[in-house]
């Protein structure tokens, strides 16, 4: 790389650093929020209840149906039209990523529930233990092999995702890469540096998850 290259690397840093922070920010929060959000829709999945289970069914299919990109917009434009209320461009981005997340993590819990033998959740209900009991001390540690990698691969994709987030003005590493494009007309050497950027981050995660799933596969 030309040295002029590597003096601007040097001095946007800082700019592309804090987009970064933000990107990872959306990233994490979405992640801790999708894993509670999946959680809990997995372990009412995993009940039974045909009602439930159709209302689950109905907000795993909407989410999959309708692009981010549009949920995006429906709540950062929309719902201050409907209800009034305004979220901010982070929050409207953390929220919808979440919503997203919970859905396919759910989906993910649900089944490693399911897979698990009949007679565990049988034998610890002989045993008296309560349904939350039953859930926090046999199954969910049970079905933690079966959820790990899928649920990492559904954590890369957050993160990808969250570089949509630059549409409704948050300012993450993608925005700050394209203004840095606009007043210094580089664009193969900034997006060069967001490939890398986010190469580093998922990378990792899907290797984690491709060698969590070898080692586990016969668990």
């Amino acid at each position: 790389m030309p040295s002029s290259g590597l003096e601007l690397l040097w001095q946007v840093a800082p700019q592309l650093g804090r987009g970064a922070i933000q990107t990872l920010a959306i990233a994490l929060a979405a992640i801790l929020c999708s894993t509670l959000g999946g959680l809990l829709y997995g372990v009412l999945g995993s009940l039974g209840r045909r009602a439930l289970d159709a209302l689950l069914r109905f907000y795993l299919e909407l989410f999959r149906a309708i692009p981010l990109l549009v949920w995006l917009y429906l709540f950062f434009f929309g719902l201050p039209l409907l209800t009034g209320v305004s979220l901010s461009s982070f929050a409207c981005a953390v929220l919808v990523l979440s919503l997203w997340g919970a859905s396919e993590v759910g989906e993910v819990v649900r089944g490693g529930l399911q897979s698990l033998p009949r007679a565990q959740r049988e034998a610890g209900l002989a045993l008296g233990l309560s349904t939350w009991q039953l859930y926090r001390l046999v199954l969910i540690p049970q079905a933690l092999k079966r959820m790990t990698p899928p649920t990492i691969n559904v954590y890369t994709r957050l993160i990808k995702g969250s570089s949509l987030a630059v549409l409704i003005g948050v300012i993450e590493v993608i925005k700050v890469g394209q203004q840095i494009i606009e007043r210094t007309h580089e664009h193969v050497l900034i997006y060069g540096t967001l490939f890398v950027f986010f190469f580093l981050i998922c990378y990792p995660l899907s290797l984690a998850s491709r060698a969590l799933e070898r080692r586990w596969s016969y668990a």
